[in-house]
This record gives structure tokens, sequence and C-alpha cells, in this order.
């Protein structure tokens, strides 16, 4: 897992890349977009304490809804989430 936690990296994100194996957590962030992107990505919104607020996937060119008690964002490949069994209410593991 990457954690991108400085304005550069969260801003850049996965922009520019062919893919990613395993996953990016940008912190703080409420908010992502796949504008520029070339591949369709999962996406969970987290609060605080890590608890999954809501797991939505995302096409390339869609700007994804602020989130206002979200404090992370949490990015994979399309499909990871379901994958890894993270939904609503699941508290997601770092490390």
């Amino acid at each position: 897992m990457e954690i991108a936690a400085s304005l550069r990296a969260r801003t850049r994100g996965l922009l520019g890349r062919d893919g990613i194996e395993g996953a990016i957590l940008l912190t703080p962030a409420n908010s992502v977009h796949t504008f520029r992107m070339g591949f369709p990505i999962d996406v969970a919104y987290l609060s605080w304490d890590l608890r999954v607020l809501a797991v939505r996937t995302m096409r390339p060119g869609r700007m994804g809804r602020p989130r206002f008690r979200a404090r992370h964002v949490l990015e994979a490949e399309a499909g990871a989430m379901a994958r890894w069994g993270l939904r609503r209410g699941s508290r997601a593991r770092i490390g």
C-alpha cells in the first residue's frame, strides 16, 4: 500500500499510471476525481478511524461527490474492494 500524505502526492494520486497493484491511501482527503485516468478504480471513503463510509467504482473522467465525514480515501483497481470484503460499515486495516 502506498500512502499519499503530502499535497503533491495526493494531487498526483494515480494520474499517469497504467494500473495499480494494491492500493493508495490519500490522507487527508474526502473526494477524488478520475480525470485523465485510463482505467476504472474502486474508491472507499473512510472516517478518521478507518470505518468505511461508502464504496464506489469510478470510470475515467468522473468527479466523485465529497463525503464530508470522510478523512481518508482508499483507491484500488476496480473490483478490489469487493474481493477484500470492504463495504459500508466495515473497518479497513492498514499495514
